[in-house]
């Protein structure tokens, strides 16, 4: 399986930014797939999940600011963020759960700066 995240940039606080995670390969047994961040000097955070059911899950951090959806059709994942500040400014993840095999995937990562 692989993952291309795309969407990422710069942006003034309080703007919007849409993230997207193509996933390609064997995706038949992907259950879950997420969102991470990882800023300069800290760990790698989850920021939000959603299951192949719809059913999601978000950091406190980003409640309200940031919408997970997926496109199981189109093997796609979404991560719309809105009212961004700068604190959100970190290299995002698109991460994959292989149920079947116990594995987890991941994506290079996009840039996300937001500058105040």
């Amino acid at each position: 399986v692989q993952l291309v995240e795309s969407g990422g940039g710069l942006v003034q606080a309080g703007g919007s930014l849409r993230l997207s995670c193509a996933a390609s390969g064997d995706t038949f047994s992907i259950n879950a797939m997420a969102w991470y961040r990882q800023a300069p000097g800290k760990q790698r955070e989850l920021v939000a999940a959603v299951t192949s059911l719809g059913s999601t899950d978000y950091a406190d951090s980003v409640k309200g600011r940031f919408t997970i959806s997926r496109a199981n059709a189109k093997n796609t994942m979404y991560l719309q963020m809105n009212s961004l500040k700068p604190e959100d400014t970190a290299v995002y993840y698109c991460n994959a759960y292989d149920s079947k095999i116990g594995y987890e995937y991941w994506g290079q990562g996009t840039q996300v700066t937001v500058s105040s």
